[in-house]
């Protein structure tokens, strides 16, 4: 189940997060910003990416996360890494950790009476494959090109379930 928005009327909007903002969050950006665009939903749901690092800020994304995307035909050329900060949150009707590190990085960014446990969530929450023991996006950036075929099949398969909630979800609120 999806959290409400923030505010009556305005754009649901998605944060997702790792840890530099040039792999895997930018990948979901990408991927979820195309299937609401397919859906009919971008005019409603808004997507946004962000690293709780700041190694990369402004800089384009890892060029094998943009290699993957383009082979599978993704536009991946605006993506600028960006930094998670605490007024994210306030902004964002789902923040989305791409893993277990990120997400207690997130949390210990919050005074913990301000954390909404339905709006931090991990991104293979929404994702059909992952258990209870496998919620972890892998981070493919020390490894080789190998490594972001999976993450991007994770992505598109998550991708497809949280644009599948998005209707019902702006239809309650």
């Amino acid at each position: 189940m999806l959290p409400p928005r923030r505010t009556d009327g305005s754009t649901y909007r998605i944060a997702v997060v790792c840890l530099g903002n040039i792999c895997r969050s930018p990948i979901a950006e990408v991927v979820l910003s195309d299937r609401l665009a397919r859906a009919g939903l971008s005019e409603r749901v808004e997507v946004v990416s962000a690293g709780t690092g700041d190694w990369h800020v402004g800089n384009p994304m890892d060029p094998r996360a943009a290699d993957v995307l383009s082979a599978h035909g993704y536009d991946p050329s605006r993506h600028r890494a960006k930094q998670y900060a605490p007024a994210w949150y306030d902004g964002c009707d789902l923040v989305l950790a791409m893993d277990a590190s990120n997400h207690a990085d997130i949390t210990a960014m919050h005074v913990p009476d301000d954390l909404d446990a339905s709006r931090l969530r991990m991104f293979r929450d929404f994702d059909p494959g992952a258990d209870e023991a496998d919620r972890d996006v892998p981070d493919p950036y020390f490894g080789g090109e190998e490594g972001f075929e999976p993450v991007l099949a994770m992505v598109e398969r998550t991708a497809r379930e949280l644009v599948g909630l998005l209707p019902a979800r702006l239809r309650e609120d």
